[in-house]
């Protein structure tokens, strides 16, 4: 089994803590299905400062498959988030860095690539959209996380982006049950056969295009939490590696059992993220004089 995510890597900065980890929602998909013991791979673009020899560096030492990821001119993604109380909150952002000014663009050489993976995840992050069509010529089933701005749910966004997939990820953290049904309906109604949504402590529901399959959240053991970084993206990787392991082709829609067992693994693994320090470790103390150079960069890249 091989899996790949393809598009956004970002450098998470923790101000509160001075301390960055690698990340990015494809990133951390690609890295959490390597853990769970699948060969896995990441396709996007590095920029060419120290946050992106970072990320690759990190990444490469996990035995992440980066073989045709380019370094581009420009500063890497970077992000800045504050914890407080246990809860992160997110500060500011350089809209992607290079991932968003420098996409990646697929090559028949890519597809070609591609084509020995059984899925592929991307993001609303990853400036991928254009490239959707092409990664489901690839016969790979696709995967990908509308995160949770309203912004990327419009008529409009939906239609560009679900006839291209097998299956959406939304998060609904504060919404209730019912109106996250409604939601998921009619994202489904789009063309994605499975529609799963994560709604945090309130666990996760997954839309077949019929019924409707719960879990609730597992459990957590207060006196090991560090934070939810990247809680999302480890409870689609589990659940995604599930369904592949049980059959799950676009020929072959799982069954209710698969989907229940699939659901729990799910649950299991994002409980357990919680114990991780940012997305997944590796983090790398930054100082005062770091951060300034980095943020008059950013500036002076916005400007250009």
């Amino acid at each position: 089994m091989r899996v790949a995510g393809f598009g956004d890597n970002i450098v998470d900065r923790f101000i509160d803590r001075r301390i960055m980890y690698p990340g990015g929602n494809c990133v951390n998909f690609a890295v959490y299905s390597r853990q769970l013991g699948v060969d896995s791979a990441y396709l996007g673009v590095f920029g060419d400062d120290h946050h992106g020899r970072f990320v690759h560096g990190i990444l490469d030492s996990l035995g992440i498959d980066l073989r045709r990821c380019p370094f581009r001119d420009g500063p890497n993604g970077a992000t800045d988030i504050e914890v407080v109380d246990g809860e992160r909150f997110f500060r500011s952002w350089n809209e992607g860095g290079v991932t968003a000014s420098a996409p990646f663009h697929l090559t028949p050489d890519d597809l070609v690539y591609l084509s020995g993976f059984d899925l592929i995840h991307s993001s609303v992050f990853s400036a991928s959209v254009p490239e959707l069509p092409a990664l489901r010529t690839t016969g790979a089933l696709v995967s990908f996380d509308f995160s949770d701005d309203p912004a990327h749910r419009t008529d409009d966004y939906l239609h560009a982006v679900v006839p291209a997939i097998d299956l959406a990820l939304v998060s609904f953290a504060g919404a209730v049950e019912a109106q996250v049904e409604d939601e998921v309906r009619r994202i489904a109604a789009h063309g994605s056969p499975l529609v799963l949504a994560t709604r945090g402590p309130y666990g996760a529901l997954l839309f077949d295009g019929e019924d409707f399959h719960r879990v609730g959240a597992t459990g957590t053991d207060p006196g090991r939490f560090k934070d939810t970084m990247g809680c999302g993206d480890a409870f689609l990787a589990a659940f995604t590696l599930s369904l592949l392991r049980s059959g799950w082709s676009r020929a072959t829609p799982p069954s209710s059992a698969d989907i229940r067992d699939a659901l729990a693994d799910g649950s299991r693994y994002a409980a357990l993220q919680c114990y991780v320090e940012g997305a997944f470790a590796h983090g790398r103390r930054f100082d005062d004089e770091e951060y300034s150079n980095h943020e008059q960069r950013r500036v002076s890249s916005a400007g250009k």
